[in-house]
Parts: structure tokens; C-alpha cells; sequence
């Protein structure tokens, strides 16, 4: 997508998510986020904010960090957080070099895409607490999956491989919208390729939106079709797992 697209797209998910978490209201249980109230979702998502200003002003990762926010009223913290990422955002161009965790993207772009990401996953989190869910757009959704499978499954699985189940393993082809990914474990990382592997062990394929979500473990196995062998699909969740705890 282009960066332009992710930034309103960015806009448009933050506002949905402050609205939807003000009509839920803050002691409402998050139930995409056992233990979490919408107050622990704002916070969490304000911090994330705040330290991506943060990583993108300094040029590097913030020292001293998370800092005590607590003196902050919660949707007040979400407003000021929201407001400077985006004048951040507005104030750099996408391919200027700033500090961000993934080694290969060392981008201000990489940020906008990320966030645009985290805003639309929370999103979703602070409506389904309020009741009422609203779509995510197929190009956006297939964007949010390719940066699973290739960001922070792939990526984390070579920059701390300790942290996962690793293992070697059949490969896992990965279908929607017209778009195909296969992933292949390994016992050092998992490397992730565009395109169907034709001998894979396990395919899954699902609608856009509804494999976004599985992979964020916002739903369940019964929402994706395997075809294969269910074991890929259940080291698959293994090292997803770590990714999105």
C-alpha cells in the first residue's frame, strides 16, 4: 500500500477506536484482550504511540522507557499521543532513515505502516468491546497479513530466535484475496517467501480480513480452511504466539 493510503487509513482506524472506546467506557472488559479493561487498551495504545514520536525524534531507541503516564487522564494521553504521531508523520518523509526495531527498514515509513497496523487491530479490539464491529478494508487486511508473515514472524524469528519454538517442519502455503505467502520453519528462523510452494505440507486459506485476524489471534481456527496437515497449522500458532502476546 502506499504510504499516503496508510497514513488515512491510520487516521480514520484511530478515530473509530477513540470513539468506540469512549462509548464502551473505560471499565469495560476488552474481549479480544482477556484481563484487559478499554482503559489498559487505551494506555497501551498511547504508549505505543508515544514511543514511536519517541524512536523517530531521537533517531534511536528511547532510554528510561515505558515512562509514567498515569498522571494523564486515559483518552486525553490517547489524544496527545495520537496528535504527535501524526505530526510527526507529517514532518518527515516516508524514506527518511529513523531508528524502528526491524533491522532491514530502518524507515519512517516503516513506522507509518506499522502503525497503521497496531491502530486498526486496536481498533477492532475497543468496538468489540463497545459492541458494535466495523470491516477492515481487503487491501488493508492483506497489507496487515503480509507484515505478520514477513516483519515479525520471519523478522523476529532471525533477530531473536531464542524467544521461539523452532523447529524444522513441512511448509505452510498461506492463501488470500488472490495473494499467496508459504512459510517455512526452520530450526534457526522461518523464512517467508511470496507465492504458493506446491509440495507444502499444510495450506490455510481464509477471506482477508478474517486471516488478518486469525493471525493476530483475534479468531479462531473455525474461521480459516486447512487442507493438509493440521500439525502445520498448530506450529504455526506456536510461533505466532510468541508474536502477538
Amino acid at each position: 500500500m502506499e504510504f499516503s493510503d496508510l497514513r488515512t487509513r491510520l487516521a480514520d482506524d484511530y478515530d473509530r477506536l477513540a470513539a468506540a472506546a469512549a462509548s464502551a467506557g473505560l471499565t469495560a472488559p476488552v474481549p479480544s484482550c482477556p484481563g484487559w479493561t478499554v482503559e489498559d487498551l487505551v494506555r497501551h495504545v498511547a504508549e505505543v504511540y508515544l514511543h514511536k514520536v519517541e524512536c523517530m525524534r531521537l533517531g534511536q531507541q528511547p532510554v528510561d522507557w515505558p515512562r509514567d503516564f498515569s498522571g494523564e487522564e486515559a483518552l486525553g494521553l490517547l489524544d496527545r499521543a495520537y496528535r504527535e504521531l501524526a505530526a510527526e508523520f507529517g514532518s518527515r518523509e516516508p524514506e527518511e532513515v529513523r531508528y524502528t526495531w526491524f533491522k532491514p527498514d530502518q524507515s519512517v515509513g516503516f513506522w507509518i505502516r506499522r502503525m497503521a497496523h497496531e491502530t486498526v487491530v486496536h481498533r477492532l479490539d475497543a468496538e468489540r468491546a463497545a459492541g458494535q464491529v466495523s470491516p477492515v478494508p481487503a487491501d488493508l487486511a492483506l497489507d496487515g497479513v503480509d507484515e505478520m508473515l514477513k516483519v515479525f514472524l520471519e523478522g523476529w524469528t532471525t533477530m531473536w530466535p531464542e524467544d521461539f519454538p523452532l523447529a524444522d517442519g513441512p511448509a505452510i502455503t498461506v492463501h488470500s484475496g488472490g495473494r499467496s505467502w508459504t512459510v517455512q520453519p526452520g530450526t534457526e528462523r522461518v523464512v517467508v517467501t511470496d507465492g504458493a510452494e506446491v509440495a507444502a505440507g499444510t495450506r490455510i486459506s481464509a477471506e482477508p480480513e478474517q486471516l488478518m485476524l486469525w493471525l493476530w489471534a483475534r479468531a479462531g481456527d473455525d474461521t480459516v480452511k486447512v487442507e493438509g496437515d493440521p500439525a502445520g497449522v498448530a506450529h504455526l500458532r506456536e510461533l505466532l504466539a510468541v508474536t502477538t502476546q
